[in-house]
């Protein structure tokens, strides 16, 4: 009876869905076109908000977990002596210093020298080398050993000054004695010796910091050769003693230049100018003083 009832209603339902008239056909006409734009739309993709779970942590330097061990231990990478412009200004200004020290040395010598007057004052007076003398030695091996004077702006400027005041006043008296045109020569030939050595070990590609120690004891067999030529003079060993020490002291002018440059087995630390001009200062001196010969 259900069945009959449900067909019954679904049959008059599509009588009355067929009896609806149909719906007119749509049409553009009548309406106006959409606007025209000139930029083309663009895409907007849609905000997407991420959160990173990973935080940055804090540094930690090493110099903050122990800074005593930090500060006294030495980094290779960042040593002062490898960097380019600190050993360019660490060799310009020993350079600095050594020319002013061999002008006012020199000249020294040529006032000794040309001068009658002083000359024969000079002469008189060894009591005033004598002094200089045991100045020279006293300043110059505290430079030396005591590096708490050697690197203490201003004391370590005002010892080298001493020691070029006493030594410029010694080889002036022991020029005195010499001939004039031996003085001048003697001169020229030092300074052409030392720029040719300089430019040499600039050069060079050989590392003769490492025959430091084979130079010293050359140094104390010479000392003994010219002990023993005081007792036994002659004009032969008197030559001989001359040349040996002139070419002595240039190989030492070569291996102090190299400390000086650095880039070798061993090197001058850039704290050590006034040493570095001292050394250097001494060897040219020295040359001069071989080659000028005993009187």
């Amino acid at each position: 009876m259900s069945d009959t009832a449900e067909l019954i209603t679904s049959e008059e339902t599509q009588d009355v869905v067929s009896s609806l008239p149909p719906p007119p056909p749509y049409t553009y006409q009548g309406q106006d076109p959409p606007p025209y734009s000139a930029t083309p739309a663009m895409y907007c993709p849609p905000k997407v908000e991420t959160t990173c779970p990973y935080q940055p942590t804090t540094y930690v330097s090493f110099r903050d977990i122990n800074p005593e061990l930090a500060d006294t231990t030495p980094l290779t990478a960042s040593s002062s002596f490898d960097d380019k412009i600190v050993r360019q200004g660490f060799v310009r200004k020993v350079f600095s210093i050594l020319t002013l020290q061999l002008l006012f040395t020199f000249s020294v010598v040529c006032v000794f020298t040309f001068s009658s007057v002083i000359k024969d004052a000079v002469q008189k007076n060894l009591w005033l080398y004598l002094s200089s003398y045991i100045i020279f030695i006293v300043v110059a091996i505290a430079l030396s050993c005591f590096k708490s004077f050697s690197r203490r702006h201003p004391w370590n400027i005002v010892g080298l000054v001493v020691v070029t005041l006493s030594l410029s006043y010694m080889v002036g008296t022991v020029a005195s004695f010499h001939n004039t045109s031996a003085v001048v020569i003697t001169m020229g030939a030092t300074i052409a010796i030392s720029l040719a050595i300089i430019a040499f070990s600039v050069q060079t590609r050989y590392d003769f910091t490492i025959c430091y120690g084979v130079l010293l004891i050359l140094a104390v067999d010479l000392i003994m050769f010219g002990f023993f030529c005081t007792f036994y003079y002659s004009y032969i060993a008197d030559v001989a003693y001359g040349c040996l020490g002139a070419l002595l002291y240039s190989l030492f002018l070569m291996i102090d230049c190299q400390l000086l440059m650095g880039m070798r087995s061993y090197s001058l630390d850039p704290e050590e100018y006034v040493n570095a001009a001292l050394m250097i200062y001494l060897d040219i001196v020295l040359i001069f003083l071989y080659l000028l010969g005993r009187r």
